[in-house]
């Protein structure tokens, strides 16, 4: 009885207003966590890569196999219109959480580590494409782009948990093991909370078109007629304004992955900042376009309009990313988070209108395959996602160094600075034959005095510092000191041709706005909405009058 009552999960009739906000809610809580598990090694990423002794490139494709895993996943996602959404949120969520609680952390080796992480990827494919089903099922046209600007809240608040843990703990618990073994109880408690409370819709009430709560009696009295398998699924999505959307916000998303994936490595190799940081900057990024998701969604629902938003971000982003590759490490700390702030606010005014334009647009090709629909855009965006972040590495070539001895070579620089200042104010041939002729100290002694303009006594002091560091400090500095210095130069200038590859992407997404579904006009959007229940009310009526037999 148990078993059945958690796994039958469907429910017969649409619920009222204070039980579907409750799904909602626990949709939303599952995805954000979803998306805390997927991001949260980009808090550690640097300790990860130094942990394992991975190269730049590794790390990355790392993240390329998981993405692509997930982006086969997501096609299976589609069966949740015929083997419904519930259990695959509810119990993938129990897996992931063990996976990052226990596997991740554990991993043995950077393969292992790998590995785990594309089991992770594979299941979060699937739940993924779930949750906004789930979503859509659960909110009526008129708010859709509210409902759906709280369900992009998942990978942005996510991002933010992330962030803001990390930013918060790191100092106290500096193991990067620590980052998810939090992220995965986190996961495991809201697996319980779903395994509780989560429903889901029948087919045969969530397979309708439902513009306003008005609809409900409608959709109702419609079940028992409803066709709940049907034929020739994808055939019925596979058009442009289905796939050429998803591939549109693929696109215009790589800076928001690059963000997600690579924001903490950026800043602390290009920008030189610590960890905490660098993931303060990512405090401000999320929470502004957190804040942007739900206005935006909000006033686009009261408005009844998509597209201008759309438009309106899309143009915001492009000057934005414009702006933001044109800083240089010699930007202040507030003006990049007011710079990152802002394009977070230009991303998020697109995206939510988006996220409901793009069910409204599988909703004109057939309501019964929302899972499906969203299956493709999930699958389309995994694979763009993973074939940019497959290239990122070949764009920005000069990494490695950066991420594997930056940080040791900044600490030990501002460790002996002064000690440094002394010796390159040394001959080097003098400087090497120091050790084995004392006598050369005098000639090391009257070089330091005459470049640093110090007395004689003050350079002797100072040569006698240089005496005191470590010999293993001093040959790392000399081993990869000008390597990591030649890296930063030549990774800034790479980093902006990599922003102006997201500039493409941001441009490339706004021709597709003019295919989805909805008006430009709040005017015209009204007038559909009224015409609409005049249809309701009429079929209501006739439905009445139907002998039941």
């Amino acid at each position: 009885m148990v078993a059945a009552t958690l796994w039958n999960r469907r429910l017969q009739h649409y619920p009222d207003t204070r039980p579907r906000m409750v799904q909602l809610a626990i949709v939303v809580v599952a995805t954000i966590v979803l998306y805390y598990e997927a991001y949260v090694a980009s808090a550690v990423a640097p300790s990860i890569i130094a942990f394992y002794g991975m190269s730049f490139p590794y790390y990355v494709y790392i993240t390329v196999v998981a993405n692509a895993v997930g982006a086969f996943a997501s096609l299976l996602a589609g069966l949740a219109d015929r083997w419904g959404r519930a259990n695959l949120v509810t119990y993938g969520l129990g897996v992931t959480g063990l996976l990052v609680a226990f596997g991740l952390p554990n991993a043995p080796t950077a393969f292992t580590f790998g590995l785990l992480s594309a089991v992770v990827g594979f299941v979060e494919g699937i739940i993924l494409v779930a949750t906004p089903a789930l979503v859509r099922d659960y909110s009526p046209q008129i708010g859709r782009a509210s409902a759906m600007g709280f369900w992009t809240l998942g990978p942005v608040v996510g991002s933010l948990i992330v962030a803001a843990v990390s930013s918060s703990t790191v100092d106290a618990l500096p193991d990067w093991q620590s980052q998810f073994v939090i992220c995965g109880v986190v996961g495991l408690v809201v697996f319980v909370i779903a395994l509780v409370g989560l429903r889901e819709l029948s087919p045969n009430l969530r397979d309708q078109l439902m513009v306003s709560m008005q609809d409900r009696a409608l959709i109702e009295a419609r079940a028992a007629g409803v066709d709940t398998d049907p034929r020739h699924p994808w055939r019925q999505v596979l058009h442009l304004d289905v796939i050429g959307s998803a591939f549109a916000v693929a696109v215009f998303l790589i800076i928001y992955y690059t963000a997600v994936g690579f924001f903490t490595i950026y800043f602390t190799t290009i920008f030189g900042m610590g960890l905490a940081e660098a993931n303060g900057i990512g405090n401000w990024f999320w929470a502004f376009d957190a804040i942007a998701l739900i206005v935006v969604g909000i006033v686009s629902d009261r408005l009844g309009v998509r597209k201008p938003f759309m438009l309106v971000g899309a143009v915001a982003s492009v000057i934005m990313t414009i702006v933001f590759l044109t800083r240089g490490p010699d930007t202040s700390y507030p003006a990049l988070v007011v710079i990152t702030s802002l394009t977070a606010v230009s991303l998020g005014v697109a995206y939510a209108p988006w996220m409901a334009s793009f069910t409204e647009t599988v909703e004109r090709r057939n309501p019964a395959l929302m899972a499906t629909g969203l299956a493709v855009w999930g699958w389309i965006v995994r694979v763009v996602v993973a074939v940019s972040i497959f290239i990122l590495p070949l764009v920005v070539s000069s990494m490695t160094p950066l991420v594997q001895y930056g940080a040791e070579v900044k600490a030990l620089s501002t460790q002996y600075a002064p000690e440094l200042q002394t010796i390159a104010a040394v001959d080097p041939a003098t400087l090497a034959a120091l050790p084995t002729t004392p006598s050369l100290a005098a000639t090391a002694v009257g070089q330091i005095a005459q470049k640093l303009d110090v007395d004689a006594a003050t350079a002797t002091a100072r040569l006698q510092a240089v005496a005191a560091v470590p010999a293993k400090d001093l040959a790392f500095l000399q081993q990869h000191g000008k390597e990591v210095a030649s890296a930063a130069e030549e990774s800034a200038s790479q980093w902006r041709t990599w922003w102006w590859v997201c500039v493409a992407g941001e441009l490339l997404f706004i021709p597709f706005v003019f295919v989805m579904s909805g008006r430009w006009s709040p005017k015209r959007a009204r007038q559909d909405v009224a015409e609409h229940e005049q249809r309701v009310a009429a079929e209501l009526e006739r439905l009445s009058r139907t002998p039941t037999g």
